[in-house]
């Protein structure tokens, strides 16, 4: 039989406390009908069923007729049981989760009042939802009881600082080469390897940078110093130890000074 989707957020009984349920409606009877909501789901008593089963007795139910099954589930279920305050708190957000997701009014009240109804503080409530949103593979497990709560916060808590940190060099990257951020975002590169890269394309600008000022440096200040002395009239192509320079290379080599002059002002250098 179906069960409603907050009951199924509870963690069934385990085989003692399921054996001892059977062998006491066995003797007894079942006391306590099923609850269905209006639908036929189980609301309350997944762990009756079952004993019935196990017990051969024929299970009676009820029809819940309330106008909140999800607060009905919740308040019963954990007041009834011997769950921790982050089981409660973790099967709470959890069951929040779904109503956002399905737009549902009343999980969505059931949210806000929960925490409030089983007197779990407003800070185990925020650490299950730490847990739910960044570490959300442990949700099942804090449910369960197989791992405490404060456990699993401290991993949320890891993880969001790692994905804090990974936003923030992505930002990073992005700002100074959006082209490798880009491949990141498509799965082209590791955030690791796009810094890497980048770590690359640094230095190897820094190499052409070095380069670039070292050969202006040996020819831009002698042909300055050259300027109105008899260098240029001195010059023989006789003597010449590579290309002879023609009055072509004179027009590209005064092209080059203009555009470097043009630079030289963008970037403000004196």
């Amino acid at each position: 039989m179906e069960s409603h989707p907050t009951t199924s957020l509870l963690p069934p009984l385990d085989e003692d406390d399921l054996a001892a349920l059977a062998q006491d409606i066995g003797d007894n009877g079942l006391l306590q009908p099923i609850v269905l909501d209006s639908h036929g789901r189980i609301l309350d008593g997944r762990g009756r069923l079952a004993a019935c089963e196990q017990a051969h007795v024929e299970p009676a139910f009820i029809t819940y007729e309330g106008n909140d099954p999800d607060i009905y589930v919740l308040s019963v279920n954990l007041r009834r049981r011997s769950l921790t305050k982050g089981q409660a708190a973790m099967i709470s957000v959890k069951a929040r989760s779904l109503g956002e997701q399905e737009r549902c009014s009343s999980r969505e009240q059931t949210a806000r009042s929960l925490g409030e109804q089983l007197g779990v503080a407003v800070a185990v409530m925020g650490r299950a939802g730490m847990v739910l949103q960044h570490a959300p593979d442990l949700v099942d497990p804090v449910i369960a009881g197989a791992m405490g709560l404060k456990e699993a916060y401290a991993t949320a808590q890891e993880n969001k600082a790692k994905a804090n940190s990974a936003e923030v060099q992505l930002a990073r990257l992005r700002e100074e080469d959006p082209e490798l951020a880009d491949r990141v975002i498509e799965g082209d590169l590791t955030l690791a390897g796009a810094w890497a890269e980048r770590t690359a394309r640094v230095e190897e600008d820094k190499r052409q940078r070095r380069v670039a000022t070292r050969l202006l440096e040996e020819i831009v200040p002698p042909l300055a110093q050259a300027r109105g002395t008899r260098t240029f009239s001195r010059y023989d192509p006789a003597f010449a130890s590579g290309t002879p320079i023609t009055r072509e290379t004179i027009a590209h080599a005064m092209t080059a000074l203009t555009e470097m002059d043009q630079i030289w002002q963008e970037r403000d250098l004196p």
